[in-house]
């Protein structure tokens, strides 16, 4: 099912349908300044919408049209659509990507959502809110506070301009907006767990509706166009959990062609079929791959693996947080060239559709959720119920292999003393882990660790030697763990012991030029030339290869990102180093998988071979 090219996928490629109709491009839009919009019920009229705006991007940003980066925290959206003709049986859904950060929607004058979380999706059943003949109006209200710190809003800066490493905001709907024609009962959710020990995938599965009388669901899978399975299993329920047996899973020394890894990065397709009155079809796809800690060990597929991952902000200069499909799928690429098997994500619920390019072209993600910044009842209910949609949403991709709802203390800045927001960074990680047992989850990135499947530290020292002085032996690595880390804070909540627990390196580096006088610049070490800059990248990632107790790391970042200018690339996506020679630096073989002596030298001949 992979598509051709980014024009071709659907909004969110895993979950596609055929009848869908885009709703992006140009909207009505308005400031809404004053809150007057619900007094004066703007979704009545056009008469407010004066301005135009082009959704699906901020109205911050330049691709906006608007680029208005001041204090709005309501903002208003209008526009029209045609009637799709629709069957007996058949219902008009309208989806939106995200919407940051609560939003009200209205269909010809009747209210028909409210969302609260702007990083997730959400869709409303339209139907009985159409107009038999004529335009068909919808009107988006989205409110943002800008100062509020309580919500979740990652990196987006509650000061009116971009400071230390805050960026401009983006405020309402950011992600793909569209309708879908459904039937009455449809699949709703579908989701696929690999379990190659037992050569199966464990299917859950939940419908728009609990059905009035049993129905019948069938899953299809085929690779490459070869069957593999078809299961059908007789619903009585909205939900149900099932396994679909794969027999060729269980040929030991011939399965390797089927599973996926960014080395390669084989899709299974999936087609998934309900009957009834109204039949309805999703096609969807899954990676058959499984990952996991053991032994101070990444696992991927059972084995270990060297995690080489950058800082993905994903943030653009024109658009925001916001990007089209080709620009998405560009960053993967990008990132890949530059030697990563990997990106942390950061601060973000990145766009389906980024997910997707890491499945079809062979990306790791560590998933995390933007933070809050003040910790409160309310705080804790905002970003557990928008972490729960986002691993809902997400937990299909085989991509992501990691879940991190917290970020160095942002939001539970007194973690370390204080016992309510102890147990909230704990309660995160077993919530994490009763949504989606089959992933490790960090429970607050870089350091303070509650509970936690990988130890993830933050190092920026300057060069090799500092990296080393962490990470060197086992006598250096239990003096950081169990005192003072890199950060003059605690690394581990808890005095126990590290077990298997893989140690990784999950920020580290940050080299930036030395800024001008006047640069609006944020970095933490620097440097004067390209000559220099090489050399000191070489310095650390070859302290983090020597390493034998280093799993994985991070190197902040992949973009220069407004005023942190610290990335591999600018913010126009030039290279700083030939790409080549970052792959170089970074595809070191790494000195706690001894096998990666050869590994590495296998990937550079693959590299060199398929660039002839």
């Amino acid at each position: 099912m992979t598509a051709s090219s980014a024009a071709e996928i659907a909004p969110n490629p895993q979950f596609a349908r055929e009848k869908t109709i885009d709703l992006c491009g140009t909207w009505g839009f308005a400031h809404d300044d004053a809150k007057v919009g619900l007094a004066a019920k703007w979704w009545k009229s056009a008469d407010a919408f004066g301005r135009e705006i082009t959704v699906p991007y901020p109205p911050e940003s330049k691709a906006s049209g608007v680029h208005e980066t001041g204090y709005h925290p309501v903002i208003w959206y209008r526009r029209t659509f045609e009637k799709p003709s629709l069957s007996e049986g058949e219902r008009l859904t309208i989806t939106f990507g995200a919407v940051d950060y609560a939003a009200s929607v209205w269909v010809n004058g009747e209210r028909v959502a409210t969302h609260e979380g702007g990083h997730v999706p959400f869709s409303a059943d339209i139907t009985d809110a159409l107009v038999d003949s004529g335009e068909q109006v919808v009107v988006v209200r989205a409110e943002d506070p800008p100062k509020d710190a309580g919500i979740p809003r990652g990196k987006q800066d509650w000061l009116e301009e971009p400071h230390v490493i805050w960026y401009y905001r983006t405020s309402g709907i950011w992600q793909p907006v569209w309708l879908t024609v459904v039937p009455a009962l449809s699949i709703e959710e579908c989701h696929f767990v690999a379990d190659l020990t037992h050569a199966r995938v464990r299917c859950e599965t939940r419908l728009s509706a609990a059905p009035e009388k049993p129905v019948r669901l069938t899953i299809g899978l085929s690779c490459k166009g070869e069957f593999l399975a078809e299961q059908s299993v007789t619903m009585t329920g909205q939900e149900m959990r099932f396994d679909v047996a794969l027999p060729q899973l269980e040929h030991g020394v011939h399965r390797d062609h089927l599973l996926w890894s960014p080395e390669r990065p084989t899709l299974v397709d999936a087609e998934i079929t309900l009957e009834g009155e109204t039949p309805d079809r999703v096609t969807s796809y899954l990676g058959l791959r499984t990952v996991g800690v053991s032994d101070g060990h990444f696992l991927l597929n059972d084995l270990p693996y060297f995690l080489r991952f950058a800082l993905g902000q994903n943030y653009w200069p024109e658009s925001h947080l916001a990007a089209s499909a080709e620009t998405l799928k560009k960053e993967v690429e990008l990132i890949k060239a530059m030697g990563f098997n990997g990106v942390r994500i950061h601060q973000k619920i990145e766009d389906p559709r980024f997910l997707y390019w890491c499945d079809v072209l062979g990306l790791l993600v560590w998933e995390e959720m933007p933070s809050a910044y003040i910790f409160s009842n309310s705080m804790a209910r905002r970003l557990t119920a928008e972490w729960s949609e986002a691993i809902r949403r997400d937990k299909s991709h085989p991509c992501i292999v990691a879940w991190v709802p917290l970020n160095e203390s942002w939001g539970v800045q007194y973690i370390a003393d204080k016992a309510d927001e102890k147990h909230f960074a704990n309660a995160l990680y077993h919530l994490t882990k009763a949504l989606d047992p089959s992933r490790p989850a960090i429970s607050n990135d870089g350091w303070e660790l509650a509970e936690t499947d990988i130890i993830s530290v933050h190092d920026y020292s300057p060069d090799g030697e500092g990296i080393a002085m962490s990470f060197g032996d086992g006598e250096a690595l239990e003096a950081m763990l169990y005192g003072r880390g890199p950060s003059r804070r605690r690394i581990l909540l808890d005095d126990g012991d590290i077990g298997g627990r893989p140690v990784m390196l999950t920020e580290f580096g940050g080299l930036s030029y030395t800024p001008k006088a006047g640069d609006h610049w944020f970095g933490y070490s620097t440097v004067e030339s390209p000559e220099e800059y090489a050399a000191r990248l070489d310095d650390l990632f070859e302290a983090i290869a020597e390493s034998p107790l280093i799993a994985g790391y991070c190197y902040t970042q992949v973009t220069d990102t407004e005023q942190e200018t610290n990335g591999l690339l600018t913010a126009a996506r030039e290279p700083k180093l030939p790409l080549e020679k970052l792959y170089e630096i970074t595809n070191k073989p790494a000195a706690s998988i001894p096998s990666e002596r050869l590994e590495v030298l296998q990937r550079r001949a693959a590299r060199k071979a398929a660039a002839q």
